[in-house]
């Protein structure tokens, strides 16, 4: 299976995975208005063997068939004060 990787050109480190051939009629309205027009990244074979950052191939392969999408957003920044007073 061969998934396209975008990014958004409206959100910092915001990035989109979709099955390819890419059919972005898969995406809610809301999310592609917020997305903004999608610039493609790379286009990955998605096989055992490979490694991704956030999630494994077969959760990626999972969201592709159902909702048809992954959005993966950039983790919370971490609160160095809550942190600090915690200790």
């Amino acid at each position: 299976m061969l998934c396209a990787v975008y990014r958004s050109p409206k959100r910092v480190d915001t990035y989109l995975y979709i099955a390819h051939p890419a059919d972005f009629s898969v995406l809610p309205e809301p999310l592609a208005k917020s997305f903004g027009e999608p610039k493609h990244v790379m286009t990955i074979a998605l096989t055992d063997e490979r490694k991704l950052a956030r999630l494994s191939v077969a959760e990626l392969k999972e969201h592709l068939q159902d909702p048809g999408y992954y959005l993966q957003i950039p983790p919370p920044p971490e609160n160095l004060l809550k942190k600090e007073l915690a200790k």
